[in-house]
C-alpha cells in the first residue's frame, strides 16, 4: 500500500514538473513583452525623463504624477474618454442588439444581409475616419448638404472643429463603425440557445415581451458581458478617430498621451500618463467583471 501512494506521489509530482515545463515558454513570452515593459513604464514615469535633454534624467518620484493630476487638460481628456466610452458603448449595444435580433429571423436574403453588415467593421479605421471626415465637412460634405436641401440648417456647420459637434461625430462615426463587432457577438450568442425553450413558452402562452426578458436575455447575458468588456476597453483607449478626424479636438486620454511621449518627447510625464490608464483601465474591467457577474447570477 505504501508503494503504491508513494509512487501516486511520484506521479503527481511529475504531472507538476511536466505542467511548468510546458507553461515556462508561455510565461518567459508574458514577461519578456507585457510585464518587463510595464515595469519600465513605472520606472520612467518616476523620473525626469525628457529626450531633448537626455543628459538631464533623474529620479524625481511622484513629481510627474502630481504634475498629471493638476493639469486641466488631463482632467478634460479624461472626461472627454470617459463621455465618449459610456455614450457610444451603449448605442453600440442597443444597436447591435436589434440587428442581431433581426438577423436571427429567417428571411429571404439572409446571408447577404448578414455579410454587408460586416462591411464597416471590415473597413480599417483610418479610412473609415478619412471618409467621415469628408462627410462633415462644411462645405463639400454631404451631411451639410441634406441638412441644409430639407432646410434643417441654413449654412454649413463645422462638426469637426466646433466643441459642441466635435465629439458627437465621432460617436456617430465609431458606432457605424463597431456595431457589426457588437452584432455579430450577440448574433453568436443567440445562435446557441435552444428553440425548444421559445415553444414551451408558446406553450405556456407567453408573449415575444415575455420571452424576450426571460429567456433570451438571461441566456445571452455571458456573450453580452464579454461584449461589452472588450468594447468598453477598446473605446477607453480611443485614439485614432480623434487623430484622423478632429486632429485631436476633443483631447482623450490616449491623444494627450501621444502628444506627450512622441510629439514632445517626454517620456516622464508620458508614462505617468500611461500607467494612470493602465490602473483605470484594470480597476474599470475588475468592478465590471464582478458587478456584471454579480448581476447575472440573480
Amino acid at each position: 500500500m505504501k508503494k503504491k501512494e508513494k509512487t501516486k506521489g511520484q506521479n503527481r509530482l511529475s504531472e507538476g514538473k511536466l505542467a511548468i515545463i510546458l507553461i515556462s515558454p508561455a510565461l518567459i513570452i508574458i514577461l519578456a513583452i507585457a510585464i518587463f515593459p510595464l515595469l519600465q513604464t513605472v520606472s520612467y514615469s518616476m523620473q525626469y525623463f525628457d529626450l531633448r535633454f537626455p543628459l538631464k534624467q533623474e529620479f524625481i518620484g511622484f513629481q510627474n504624477y502630481g504634475r498629471m493630476l493638476h493639469n486641466r487638460v488631463f482632467w478634460d481628456a479624461t472626461w472627454n474618454t470617459v463621455f465618449f466610452t459610456v455614450v457610444s458603448v451603449s448605442l453600440e449595444f442597443a444597436a447591435g442588439l436589434l440587428i442581431a435580433l433581426l438577423l436571427h429571423r429567417k428571411f429571404i436574403g439572409r446571408g447577404i444581409v448578414r455579410a454587408s453588415v460586416l462591411v464597416p467593421w471590415a473597413i480599417p479605421t483610418v479610412i473609415s475616419a478619412r471618409m467621415w471626415q469628408w462627410m462633415y465637412h462644411d462645405q463639400f460634405g454631404i451631411i451639410n448638404y441634406v441638412f441644409i436641401k430639407f432646410g434643417i440648417i441654413k449654412e454649413g456647420i463645422v462638426w469637426l472643429q466646433n466643441p459642441e459637434t466635435s465629439m458627437i461625430s465621432i460617436i456617430i462615426t465609431d458606432v457605424w463603425k463597431t456595431t457589426p463587432f457588437m452584432a455579430l457577438m450577440l448574433l453568436a450568442g443567440l445562435q446557441l440557445i435552444n428553440k425548444n425553450m421559445y415553444e414551451s413558452a408558446n406553450i405556456d402562452g407567453a408573449n415575444s415581451i415575455q420571452k424576450f426578458f426571460h429567456i433570451t436575455i438571461p441566456i445571452l447575458k455571458p456573450t453580452i458581458m464579454v461584449a461589452l468588456i472588450f468594447r468598453t476597453l477598446d473605446a477607453f483607449r480611443i485614439f485614432d478617430l480623434v487623430k484622423v478626424m478632429s486632429y485631436g479636438r476633443p483631447p482623450t486620454l490616449a491623444y494627450i498621451n501621444y502628444e506627450n511621449l512622441i510629439q514632445f518627447l517626454k517620456f516622464g510625464y508620458g508614462s505617468a500618463i500611461s500607467i494612470f490608464i493602465f490602473i483605470f483601465i484594470f480597476i474599470f474591467a475588475f468592478i465590471y467583471m464582478k458587478s456584471l457577474g454579480k448581476k447575472f447570477e440573480r
